[in-house]
């Protein structure tokens, strides 16, 4: 890449990254009620990602071999029970995430 197109790359992701900040506080402003719908998502959207982040992580555990997913299993037990303790989804991610790497770093 030539410099020039690396700067207007930087840009173009700076403007993304801007846009999808600041647009929402420019549709949604303080004097009319936020739809719906977007409240719904906002309800809906945590859970739905906590999901997907699960079945992501345990799409190639093997029961069969090895530890037999015993870090997974622990690991999501940390996570669950963090998360039903303090409901802060970026600790629970995070803690859940930690163990998991301790556990296969250190313990299997």
């Amino acid at each position: 890449m030539t410099l020039s197109q690396q700067i207007i790359t930087v840009a173009m992701c700076a403007l993304g990254t801007m846009a999808t900040r600041f647009l929402p506080f420019a549709i949604f402003s303080a004097s009319r009620p936020t739809p719906p719908f977007v409240r719904y998502l906002g309800k809906a959207l945590p859970g739905a990602v906590f999901g997907l982040l699960v079945v992501y992580c345990l799409k190639n555990v093997s029961l069969l071999g090895g530890s037999h997913g015993l870090p997974e299993l622990i690991s999501i037990a940390v996570t669950v029970r963090l998360h039903v303790w303090k409901r802060q989804m970026l600790l629970s991610i995070a803690a859940g995430t930690i163990c998991y790497m301790l556990l296969v770093q250190l313990a299997f």
